[in-house]
């Protein structure tokens, strides 16, 4: 079977199982916002992301009052999602550049996304989709597990660029971020990192893993 015959089977499959599946950070359509929820969301939960910038937000609600927040106060409040410091500072300094240079306006182009202190590719491309609505392939641990065990690569793969440029011509882009959305609710209902539920699995007939070519 041709990769983007598998994709649209894979991409039609998930549209069907989670029909209202979007993005599990509660952002409330403001996009810096999600920027700020996706950064502390590296090895976090989203649950918990949520929960901490309940306070966080009720505390420095917008781009500026972050920049300008004291820095150890941040640190304080983002404690519970880990890497705290790191996480702190890429926030506080992000906020810094977006009013600086952008007039508190998230751009639109990945290159410049890009430039903001603690954003990589994964959280680029959430924005562009999510707030933009271009699209972009979002690779968590969730759609690089089960992409890989479907077999449109390595299951080993775990390289979250090569994963986006495998993926990227396989799938429409305006499907993309409902795409990446589904496969994370699919991840942790189905195909889980230690457990997959197989015998759930409405896609054995594509899948590599199941039929031992992609081990």
């Amino acid at each position: 079977m041709k990769p983007e015959e598998k994709a649209r089977i894979f991409d039609e499959g998930l549209a069907k199982l989670y029909p209202d599946a979007e993005c599990s950070l509660e952002y409330k359509g403001d996009p810096w916002r999600l920027l700020v929820m996706a950064r502390l969301s590296a090895q976090c939960t989203d649950e918990r992301v949520n929960a901490v910038c309940r306070e966080l937000f009720g505390r420095f609600p917008d781009a500026r009052s972050m920049a300008d927040a004291p820095l150890e106060e941040i640190e304080e409040l983002v404690r519970p999602c880990g890497l705290f410091r790191s996480k702190a500072s890429s926030i506080k300094a992000s906020s810094q550049k977006l009013i600086g240079e952008y007039g508190g306006v998230i751009p639109h182009d990945i290159d410049r996304l890009l430039e903001f202190p603690g954003v990589g590719r994964k959280i680029a491309n959430l924005v562009l989709g999510d707030v933009y609505g271009l699209g972009g392939i979002v690779a968590d641990t969730h759609f690089m597990r089960i992409c890989g065990r479907l077999g449109f690569y390595g299951e080993e793969l775990r390289d979250a660029v090569r994963v986006e440029r495998i993926m990227d011509p396989l799938v429409p882009r305006e499907r993309q971020s409902e795409l990446c959305h589904r496969a994370v609710l699919f991840g942790r209902d189905i195909c889980q990192a230690r457990s997959p539920r197989c015998g759930e699995c409405p896609f054995t007939e594509i899948c590599a893993h199941m039929s031992g070519e992609g081990k």
